[in-house]
């Protein structure tokens, strides 16, 4: 069943494919541009794989909940992308060559206040970089990033383009706990 197509004009488009069953088994849907709403299309979602482009998986309607960023490859399961659960209700697609220049500024209080450190490179633990998990505010110069809510980019994820961000709550957290982030690369 095809779900969100449209055909361009030339060869290129972005394509991921989302099975209802682990291992690409079961029912399946084809996207290739955002959709907000893909609960009508299918009940749950265990495995993926993204032939093409860069995503963003949002747990509930309306790019709303737990985010997960996908690039290229197969996810066999949902503790692949490090999904909580089986459920993806919607997707949005982003460009980005991956090529950087990365850099990124972090704060330790709201409003670029505080402590603050300019990273361009992943890091595996914020807490050995920065001595400490908090961050208030964060200011994105360049590249697209994940920060992941423990340290080796595990646990609960939030997609980073460049802006600003002047509190957590401006990426979707509910809380400054960030224990590490990396750039967006893989394409």
């Amino acid at each position: 069943m095809k779900l969100c197509r449209t055909l361009y004009s030339d060869a290129s488009f972005l394509q991921i494919i989302f099975y209802e069953d682990k291992n690409f088994q079961g029912r399946f849907f084809e996207c290739d541009t955002d959709c907000s709403d893909m609960h009508p299309h299918f009940n749950r979602c265990n495995s993926i794989r993204v032939e093409s482009g860069c995503w963003v998986l949002y747990e509930r309607p309306n790019y709303s909940g737990y985010q997960y960023v996908l690039t290229r490859g197969e996810y066999p399961d949902y503790q692949h992308w490090m999904g909580y659960n089986d459920t993806i209700r919607s997707c949005r697609t982003f460009s980005y060559t991956g090529e950087g220049p990365y850099r990124m500024r972090i704060y330790e209080r709201p409003d670029f206040q505080g402590r603050m450190m300019e990273f361009s490179d992943d890091c595996e633990s914020l807490q050995d970089r920065f001595r400490s998990r908090n961050i208030y505010s964060c200011n994105v110069l360049e590249g697209y990033w994940t920060f992941y809510e423990h340290p080796s980019y595990q646990g609960r994820q939030y997609f980073m383009r460049p802006g600003e961000y002047r509190n957590f709550s401006d990426w979707g957290a509910t809380c400054a706990i960030i224990g590490s982030f990396r750039r967006i690369t893989d394409f």
